[in-house]
């Protein structure tokens, strides 16, 4: 097992937290931010199955519930959560280690409120940026995107997001997307990580 020792003595002053909700448009902002500054995302690993046009660590790491559980008894994992599908994810340290160690590259790390929460009580300088958006907007969004879904999929979505929208607190810096400003949303989170780096501001 990993000491807790190995993460404290990380230089993580690269890494951001980005984290929102299904239907924040994070994906998007993450996407166009790519266009703009030298990201590199930190790679979950997850038991959920493998979507169409996704490969190994594109965007995730993918492995059987088995093996997760078995990295996470063995304390392979920085922080690790059920999400709201229940698909288990988590950030191992062999990976927070491999983007840590990338010079000049700005680390990207997503979690969901449970797994800020995690990260913060060992790594609690590294800033926490939420994106939000009102309920109706990600209600809107999640019913546009999953139109093959029935209805109690969507109600579980929402219950959990509504869980979510009550830890906002543990977050840095608080982004809203809402419908049509989407630019607005990523020249925000840019200027976040611009005024916290060595990356001249705007």
């Amino acid at each position: 097992m990993f000491s807790s020792q190995l993460y404290t003595s990380m230089d993580t002053s690269n890494i951001f937290i980005l984290s929102g909700p299904t239907g924040s448009g994070k994906d998007s902002i993450i996407q166009q931010l790519e266009q703009r500054l030298p990201l590199e995302r930190i790679v979950n690993t997850t038991t959920r199955s493998k979507r169409p046009g996704e490969s190994e660590g594109h965007p995730y790491y993918f492995v059987t519930r088995e093996a997760f559980n078995i990295s996470a008894q063995q304390g392979m994992f920085i922080e690790h959560s059920i999400n709201e599908n229940g698909a288990c994810y988590g950030v191992s340290i062999t990976e927070l280690h491999r983007v840590v160690n990338q010079n000049n590259r700005i680390g990207l790390w997503q979690a969901d409120w449970k797994g800020v929460q995690s990260i913060k009580k060992l790594f609690p300088g590294i800033p926490a940026i939420f994106i939000s958006s009102s309920l109706d907007t990600l209600e809107k969004r999640i019913r546009s995107r999953d139109t093959l879904k029935d209805e109690s999929y969507f109600l579980e979505r929402m219950n959990y997001t509504k869980e979510w929208l009550k830890h906002t607190d543990i977050y840095d810096y608080i982004v809203e997307n809402e419908q049509g400003k989407l630019q607005q949303a990523v020249s925000a989170v840019e200027q976040i990580i611009r005024d916290r780096t060595s990356i001249p501001s705007l």
